[in-house]
């Protein structure tokens, strides 16, 4: 009689991790870096999210100097977030098998850990993400990309320093080469670590170098991978937003009158707006996208036009597009702006007249100030 083999139950075991670079000083390496990136990502994006939507009590008392601060502060945050990525899929290489670490939880500090890591590494994806795609000016997602954006920067900007609390011991323990942690690891991981982290690094130059000329001009060349290039647009200047999306069209113009209200107010035509002194700054516009440029606009200063109204020096304004919809149609600008002789209703770009897509027949250019409020086509100019 034949006997039938009973096979033994098949259990699941955690796999085995043997890779010599799954280890504390690695992740610490690469973490200090990956910090390093967010951190500059986050106080840079919270200055560039004050100058754009700025809160009740501080929209007055905007700064319009240094008149680069907005092109800096954003450049930097959509520099540093792009070289954040190769970092954070390092770091994540780094520490993936602690998720199979059995039992998952041996006590709340551990607990404290794995909750922080979760919140670290789900807003750090959600935010590098949402923010990459936001450079595209693709936005595939029902909410409105701004405020989630900065809400979820602040919950990473939390977790972070949860985790750097929580992992305190270890990060000391082998944050330099020679710490005591450190010298523990064996000798021989040595040049597979440094080979890992010259590729990081290399990878970080690599995306930092082919993306930040939209926004350092002098790097411009190298502008391969970003979706905008600082040269490429109508009179050599790149368009967020063209006439045609915001309904705008050169028939519609036809008898354009610019009313400026105020103690005493008037209107304007183009050709009486273009006889009143006119002035000619060099100011950069920048976007919230990263792309950013220098030009040369020309035309009447705020300054001026307010005090034909009648208003007193430094007197806020709303600014009132000609286009038909859209969440900056309407713009406020405060004292330090409507005073700064930097401030024009710009004519024209570069010595030739503003084309349709860069706001004709006048715009508002102003120092340190984001390019959404920049408003084009404007057609009414309110005093406060």
């Amino acid at each position: 009689m034949e006997t039938m083999r009973i096979r033994p139950p098949i259990t699941l075991r955690p796999p085995t991790f043997t890779g010599r670079l799954h280890d504390p000083r690695t992740a610490t390496a690469v973490g200090r870096l990956l910090g390093a990136a967010i951190a500059v990502c986050f106080v840079t994006g919270v200055i560039s999210h004050y100058l754009q939507r700025p809160p009740d009590w501080l929209a007055g008392s905007l700064p319009s100097r240094p008149y680069w601060g907005y092109r800096l502060t954003q450049g930097l945050h959509v520099a540093s977030g792009i070289a954040a990525v190769p970092l954070l899929l390092a770091k994540l290489w780094t520490v993936y098998p602690r998720l199979f670490v059995r039992p998952a939880l041996r006590s709340l500090r551990h607990a404290l850990e794995r909750l922080s890591v979760g919140v670290l590494v789900a807003a750090a994806l959600f935010q590098l993400t949402t923010g990459l795609l936001n450079t595209a000016q693709w936005y595939p997602w029902p909410f409105s990309f701004v405020p989630v954006h900065f809400a979820v920067a602040w919950l990473l900007a939390g977790a972070l320093v949860l985790h750097i609390a929580v992992k305190y011991p270890q990060i000391r323990a082998h944050w330099r080469r020679r710490s005591p942690g450190t010298l523990e690891l064996p000798a021989a991981d040595g040049p597979d670590r440094r080979s890992l982290l010259t590729g990081v690094a290399a990878a970080v130059g690599a995306v930092t170098l082919t993306t930040v000329g939209q926004s350092l001009t002098p790097l411009g060349r190298l502008d391969l991978l970003a979706p905008r290039h600082p040269d490429h647009g109508p009179q050599h200047l790149p368009v967020n937003r063209t006439a045609v999306a915001a309904r705008v069209s050169a028939p519609a113009l036809a008898g354009w009158r610019l009313d400026v209200t105020g103690p005493r107010p008037y209107t304007l035509t183009l050709d009486e707006l273009a006889a009143l002194p006119q002035h000619t700054v060099t100011l950069p516009i920048a976007c919230v996208e990263g792309w950013s440029k220098s030009a040369r606009w020309t035309g009447v200063r705020v300054q001026d036009l307010v005090e034909r109204a009648g208003a007193p020096p430094g007197a806020a304004l709303r600014v009132v597009s000609l286009e038909r919809r859209g969440a900056y149609r309407v713009m406020e600008m405060g004292g330090g702006y409507t005073d700064d002789p930097l401030t024009l209703l710009a004519l024209r770009l570069n010595g030739e007249v503003l084309s349709l897509d860069h706001g004709f027949p006048a715009r508002i250019i102003a120092p340190d100030r984001p390019g959404v409020w920049q408003t084009k086509w404007v057609g009414r100019i309110e005093v406060l």
